[in-house]
């Protein structure tokens, strides 16, 4: 039977196995793929610690890790079309990616460009697509200068290098230790801690057109505080109530494939590398997914499976 890392339970890592399940069937609009790749995100430990995305149903256990997945189409569902078995598509998951099949929704699935390999492809469907849609809600002009907060992360380091492909200036908030990091990106390093926004005024002395969060909290609102539009304020990192107090708004998910095509032609021609910094076979999965949820990771971790 096929191998899936899932969690029985909610709580912390002591509800996570790595099981045989049957392989899915795929569904009306659904994608059955043998999984090459798939992307570690921190929602990901967040749904397992009880997390619930408002459209959520009731949740069936145990239930598969991951949103995001690249491989080889096994099977199509009943209203399925452009797609066929051994194409190689990548894009979100109907019912977690950390396994050696999943299934992905069709109308979030693009196909994968040959120059693009099934690891990289993994990471575009959460933090690139995430990225991509924030920098084009924000509609900066040329020239302008984005303000990134965690921009050392998976999501991060995509609005990074699309708000630079987009031809904005950018200063990113990142610790101390992602400095050089951060720097290779195209960004403007400004250490996280502390008196932010003084540090943010040093480096941006004509102002801040923009902000893109991605951590919440303080950080969140003395970046705000920067900005004479409030509407040029996006968040990935804080709640709707919140961002929405300080004028500005979360995030608003295109989820389609043409987003996931636009960020793979971002990626085959060199304007956004994901930066796969570590590589976990599925039987590591658990390891794979601790190191995101310490909060440390340089760009993307990814969950390999054995061809």
């Amino acid at each position: 039977m096929p191998k899936a890392y899932v969690y029985t339970r909610h709580g912390g890592p002591e509800t996570e196995a790595l099981i045989d399940l049957d392989r899915p069937s795929p569904g009306p609009g659904e994608i059955l793929i043998a999984v090459r790749a798939a992307g570690v995100n921190p929602v990901d430990w967040k749904l397992r610690q009880g997390f619930r995305r408002p459209d959520e149903g009731d949740q069936v256990f145990p239930t598969v890790f991951g949103s995001e997945a690249a491989g080889v189409v096994a099977e199509v569902g009943a209203g399925v079309s452009g797609f066929a078995a051994g194409d190689e598509v990548f894009g979100s998951t109907a019912q977690g990616g950390y396994a050696e099949y999943a299934l992905l929704t069709a109308d979030v699935t693009a196909h994968k460009p040959a120059a693009l390999s099934f690891r990289d492809a993994a990471t575009l469907p959460v933090a690139a697509a995430t990225a991509y849609d924030g920098v084009r809600q924000l509609g900066l002009p040329g020239g302008a200068t984005l303000l990134v907060t965690g921009a050392g992360g998976g999501v991060g380091t995509a609005v990074v290098q699309i708000a630079r492909a987009f031809g904005l200036r950018v200063v990113g908030v990142a610790g101390e230790g992602k400095k050089d990091f951060v720097e290779s990106l195209g960004a403007v390093h400004v250490s996280s801690g502390s008196e932010l926004a003084e540090r943010v005024r040093a480096v941006a002395r004509d102002g801040i057109d923009g902000v893109y969060d991605l951590v919440g909290g303080p950080v969140l609102t003395e970046a705000a505080e920067l900005l004479k539009d409030r509407g040029k304020l996006v968040t990935a990192g804080s709640r709707q109530e919140t961002v929405a107090a300080l004028g500005g708004d979360r995030v608003q998910r295109a989820r389609t494939a043409a987003v996931l095509q636009a960020v793979a032609d971002l990626a085959v021609r060199g304007a956004l590398n994901p930066h796969v910094s570590r590589v976990f076979p599925l039987e590591e999965a658990g390891a794979a997914l601790r190191a995101v949820e310490d909060g440390h990771a340089l760009g993307k971790i990814v969950i390999e499976v054995a061809v």
